[in-house]
């Protein structure tokens, strides 16, 4: 699961909240309060950090050597983990551009390519760093030098207010808890232990600039003893395959989460009013309730209830939905097996095989992109095209309603829902959707040992975790805590990879199906290229990948562990998994085994 080039990002086509925007560029809205402390302080870091850049131009210019030229590209980075908090959460788009993956950045609408640029590119040249590439790491640095002026530029004038503030710091914290400490933006280089202690050191400037009398030596106080605690801990080893993560995460990183709700009541900092997909109460990611279904939902009126999940887990249950109420949802979705239905590949209403494996509807909520080739944006939209299949249900949504609105079972319930004389389309697909976001559960072992309970997980699990964090990298593309493809902290988007993926375990025949590729045909990244599913609840839902190829997470990891399908002989060129093989023994491959079945469900 280690990638090279961990994800496959997507422009998207709509404005993001408040002051920021992750489209066509950076926007604005006029703010009450100029905190000129804080933005001083990003402008002095980005003042170094253009200048590093210089030095670094310089040093390549003059043919230095491979060790120094790292060496000043790891004070880079560091420089920017020092301002990534700010220039993450009111610069998006520039952010993107400076520290996003080394993959090119996909125009959906389009069908055009965005050429990578920013510093995990430069990562790549550096790592190794060869003389041949010196006139494009010139061009690359200095593309980075325009994203620095951009900074510059918009910091003079914007302004900042405290809560917006505050936010930007709790997201980087949360960022640090998931895509930092997997190594997600140092994929080769693998030095992100030794910038974790900067963000979190970041963090705890920034608070200080921002609090009174109110919070300094009650939760401040407390904030910054747990700050120096997590950073002596990294200090201490910053080898990411021994790195201690199973114990740093709670003990550290949930604390100093936990502490900044503390901070933020005692200073009487207001939330910010958007639908986000973490709750503005969540202490850490894997407090009860954490995240919030309704930002996954197409729009207001799509918005979860208990009432509608009920109304929904009744017509998935209910041969209703289908050509001559032959089949229902849980036919193929069946509970006891997560929501999948065992097979390989799931049966037509002809009883033959139909294209792919049934994937696992628990986490399907948290996704943006459903079906194994994204084509739905959202659950809504996922219902509607099963039921009309005509290989999955043949269903008529048109005759399905004159159904239910002639029946007194269903009929008086949408009418209660939803205040209408008769239901809807959409009204059918919401409640349908809404069941499924409903199976989202967060009790995993996993979940208890990250809330406290230390004897909730086995010392095998234990050791799995380390190893899925570490020397496997699985986290860099099953991000925790959801272990899919939503990219946190924002969980805006959901990733695509493209694996290599063999037609079985045995490894010897490449898979032809295009994957998402089949909607974007002159968009040579995303050919074969399928979503990152979750792995909660994977011993459930067996067998595996798209294809249902493969029998056993033994055969999955011995795929992985081999380095996908280049290794296999495969010509896979936009393959973004690493071709680099992890060397893991079985030993360790039954401990990450282990640590998986922690994530199951009770």
């Amino acid at each position: 699961m280690l990638f090279k080039y961990p994800v496959l990002l997507i422009v998207c086509t709509a404005a993001v909240l408040f002051v920021l925007s992750q489209c066509k560029g950076d926007r604005y809205q006029p703010i009450n309060e100029d905190l000129i402390a804080v933005k001083s302080e990003i402008a002095k870091t980005n003042a170094s950090f253009e200048k590093q850049i210089n030095e670094l131009i310089i040093l390549v210019s003059k043919n230095a050597d491979e060790k120094t030229l790292q060496k000043k590209f790891e004070e880079l980075r560091i420089t920017y983990k020092k301002m990534e908090w700010a220039v993450e959460y009111f610069l998006p788009n520039s952010a993107r551009f400076i520290n996003g993956p080394a993959l090119p950045e996909i125009e959906m609408d389009e069908h055009t390519e965005l050429e990578p640029e920013g510093l995990q590119v430069l990562e790549e040249l550096f790592y190794p760093y060869t003389a041949e590439n010196k006139n494009e790491t010139i061009r690359y640095l200095k593309k980075l030098i325009n994203k620095s002026n951009t900074i510059k530029t918009n910091f003079q004038a914007i302004s900042i207010s405290k809560d917006q503030v505050f936010d930007a710091v709790r997201q980087e914290i949360f960022r640090v808890s998931s895509l930092g400490i997997s190594g997600f933006d140092t994929p080769v280089s693998g030095t992100f232990l030794k910038e974790m202690p900067y963000s979190i050191e970041a963090a705890l400037l920034t608070l200080q600039q921002i609090s009174t009398d109110k919070s300094k030596d009650k939760a401040l106080k407390k904030f910054s003893t747990a700050v120096n605690s997590a950073i002596a801990v990294l200090k201490k080893n910053t080898d990411r395959n021994t790195f201690d993560y199973v114990h740093f995460i709670p003990d550290h990183l949930n604390k100093i989460s936990s502490l900044l709700l503390e901070f933020k009541k005692q200073e009487g900092i207001p939330d910010i009013e958007v639908t986000s997909a973490l709750h503005k109460n969540a202490t850490d990611f894997f407090s009860k309730n954490a995240f919030n279904p309704n930002a996954f939902t197409p729009g207001k009126e799509f918005v979860f209830s208990d009432e509608k999940a009920g109304l929904g887990k009744l017509l998935f249950n209910d041969k209703i939905l289908s050509n001559n109420n032959s089949r229902s949802c849980s036919t193929c979705h069946i509970p006891e097996k997560a929501f999948t239905d065992g097979r390989a590949k799931s049966m037509s209403l002809e009883n033959t095989e139909l294209q792919r494996n049934a994937p696992s509807l628990n986490y399907a909520g948290f996704q943006h992109g459903q079906f194994w080739d994204m084509r739905k944006e959202d659950l809504e939209g996922q219902s509607s095209d099963v039921i009309s299949n005509k290989e999955e249900m043949h269903g008529d949504l048109n005759v399905i309603l004159g159904k239910i609105n002639q029946s007194s079972k269903y009929l008086p319930e949408f009418r209660k829902i939803y205040k209408s004389q008769k239901a809807e389309v959409w009204q059918l697909q919401n409640v349908l959707a809404s069941y499924i976001r409903s199976l989202a559960k967060f009790n995993s072992n996993f979940d208890d040992y990250m809330r406290g309970n230390r004897s909730a997980m086995t010392e095998s699990q234990q050791k799995g975790f380390n190893l899925f964090v570490g020397k496997a990298q699985c986290a860099l593309c099953h991000f925790i805590p959801l272990f899919n493809g939503t990219v946190p902290p924002n969980f805006k988007k959901t990733e695509q990879e493209v694996l290599g993926t063999a037609v079985n375990g045995d490894n010897k025949t490449f898979d032809q199906d295009p994957g998402r590729g089949k909607f974007h045909e002159t968009v040579e990244s995303l050919q074969h290229s399928f979503k990152t599913p979750t792995l909660r609840n994977i011993s459930k839902t067996a067998p595996y990948m798209h294809n249902g190829g493969y029998r056993t997470l033994k055969e999955v990891m011995n795929f992985y562990n081999k380095g996908g399908g280049k290794n296999f002989g495969f010509k896979v060129e936009n393959q973004t998994l690493s071709d680099a093989p992890l060397h893991l023994n079985d030993k360790e491959i039954d401990h990450i085994i282990d640590f998986m079945n922690s994530l199951d469900d009770k």
